[in-house]
């Protein structure tokens, strides 16, 4: 029993790591505004860069990544350390790699989560999609980088971030298929990879009507 708890107690930090507002303690911070009031009204980093500017939005981009590579990091130590507790007695049937894999998985889930719909803002939050590159980088640095590569390439040409996440999850989810990577892995990115383009339904349709605002638009308050 001590087991099971201590292992949500492990996810609840890794969810609560992901709700940190990073792009609404910005607005506050900077401007005394409520960025979700403004522009697309997430909290993510492109709406940083267009309500604050860049050097805030590289700001928040850079933390956001690191609360998914924190939550990642975090699993991989805190469940091993679990194991080698004398008064937690883990389930036979569960082997210390398999427990950690799993660990791995869920708590990748709920640091997206945790980004998206954070605690602090009722539930409200960003899109995940940079949270989402820390998780892949931590847990598959080839994954990681063949994601943000196809980002990186996606914004260079079209100059609309939205759709460079979407691209971005799919391209990880068909590397996390393609290359040797446990199944728990193999479930966080397809699961993970629907959950951003399904926090980018908005966006879809915006870019279905050829509405999707591309870096370079002055939608700024300033």
């Amino acid at each position: 029993m001590i087991f099971w708890i201590a292992g949500v107690a492990g996810l609840a930090i890794a969810y609560l790591l992901g709700s940190t507002p990073t792009g609404y303690l910005a607005g506050k911070l900077l401007r005394g505004i409520d960025i979700r009031q403004h522009g697309s009204k997430s909290t993510g980093a492109t709406n940083v860069l267009r309500t604050l500017g860049k050097w805030p939005a590289l700001a928040v981009l850079l933390v956001d990544v690191l609360k998914g590579v924190a939550a990642i990091l975090f699993a991989r130590w805190f469940y091993p350390w679990l194991y080698t507790l004398p008064s937690v007695t883990p389930p036979a049937a569960l082997d210390p790699q398999t427990c950690v894999s799993w660990a791995v998985c869920l708590a990748g889930l709920a640091v997206l989560l945790g980004h998206g719909r954070s605690i602090w803002l009722n539930f409200t939050g960003g899109k995940s999609a940079a949270t989402g590159l820390g998780v892949l980088l931590a847990m598959s640095w080839p994954v990681g980088l063949g994601a943000a590569a196809a980002f990186g390439a996606v914004v260079a040409v079209f100059r609309i971030v939205s759709l460079g996440s979407m691209v971005a999850a799919l391209t990880a989810i068909v590397l996390v298929c393609g290359l040797e990577q446990p199944l728990p892995y193999r479930l966080l990115v397809i699961a993970g990879g629907i959950y951003v383009i399904v926090r980018h339904r908005a966006n879809i349709q915006r870019l279905l009507a050829g509405t999707e605002a591309r870096l370079g638009a002055d939608r700024s308050i300033r």
